[in-house]
């Protein structure tokens, strides 16, 4: 199956205002959406995800490397660029003095439609994000969680195939969080798009989206699915509870030296441990045996997918991580 998102070997560079040194913020980056998924860019602060996110757009030419849209090259970029729309971070998709049909009707007529020719589209969109009592409001008088659906209904109505979005649960309250999700595997199941997602809400990720790529310091680090990942460090993470509670510090300290990924949660008055093999495991117990430490209870944690990337991002490889 062909890819309808083909990226290949992204290479972008700057030039620091102040020290005038050349960084290099996306280094041979390379990946693969197919059609119909929900896809998550994921990446810390700084790890060059919006430049992936605008040579995508179209919005900042690559030193090398390429983008495909539904097999289009970007040197096609007009074409290419017909099958993607995007809803950017922050505020800057909409027009504020303009309400939210003059948006729609605007945006719909760079892209060469007429508002007549999506009338009927238009006021589907609306319904299903609650919005048709808001067509004819001002988009600067609706609360952010509405604008921030106007900006999606406005990316759907182009027709794309695919719609990109940055930070999409920004600034939302959970009740229109959960909305927004719910909306989105729909429009993967009922209207076929392929949605890509850059945020940093990781359960919006672990609960929709099917796979992921994970970029840190401009580097690709990991792409696969969310359910090989989840399974990959479940087995390696362990919950224990103490007899006698809170381990002293000094006995901590010895601990910490062998295992850093050794912490006490207090919310829930257990130890979470990290352990990579069955040997490190034995070898943790006799740990604990040496310092007189009695263990309860002992059972493999269940990681949310906030902890695996920050694991990920913390092993901080050059190279792939190959899973």
């Amino acid at each position: 199956m062909n890819p309808i998102l083909d990226v290949q070997n992204l290479t972008v560079s700057f030039k620091d205002k102040k020290s005038k040194e050349i960084i290099q913020v996306v280094n041979d980056v390379s990946f693969q959406v197919q059609q119909g998924e929900i896809f998550g860019l994921l990446g810390p602060n700084g790890a060059g995800k919006s430049s992936i996110i605008r040579m995508i757009c179209g919005l900042l030419k690559p030193e090398s490397g390429n983008v495909f849209i539904n097999g289009v090259n970007h040197q096609n970029r007009v074409k290419s660029l017909q099958y993607i729309s995007a809803v950017l971070e922050g505020n800057r998709n909409l027009y504020w003095r303009m309400t939210v049909q003059e948006n729609i009707s605007y945006f719909a007529g760079n892209r060469g439609m007429q508002f007549k020719e999506i009338r009927d589209q238009v006021d589907e969109w609306l319904h299903l994000f609650g919005l048709e009592e808001k067509k004819s409001e001002l988009v600067g008088n609706l609360s952010r969680g509405m604008q921030q659906k106007v900006a999606i209904i406005v990316a759907l109505c182009l027709n794309t195939k695919v719609i990109l979005l940055d930070e999409p649960t920004l600034g939302l309250d959970v009740k229109t969080t959960n909305d927004l999700k719910k909306i989105l595997v729909k429009i993967r199941e009922e209207f076929e798009k392929t949605v890509i997602i850059s945020t940093h809400d990781m359960k919006l990720v672990e609960e929709i989206c099917e796979r992921v790529v994970i970029i840190d310091r401009g580097k690709k680090i990991v792409e696969d699915t969310v359910e090989k990942l989840m399974k990959l460090f479940q087995i390696k993470s362990y919950v224990l509870s103490v007899k006698g509670g809170q381990i002293p510090i000094k006995k901590m300290d010895s601990i910490v030296k062998q295992f850093p990924e050794f912490s006490y949660d207090g919310t829930i008055g257990s130890y979470t441990v990290d352990i990579s093999d069955s040997t490190s495991f034995y070898t943790f117990i006799e740990l604990l045996k040496k310092e007189a430490l009695y263990i309860e209870s002992i059972q493999p944690a269940r990681l949310d997918f906030e902890r695996i990337f920050t694991i990920l991002c913390e092993r901080d490889q050059a190279d792939v991580v190959h899973v």
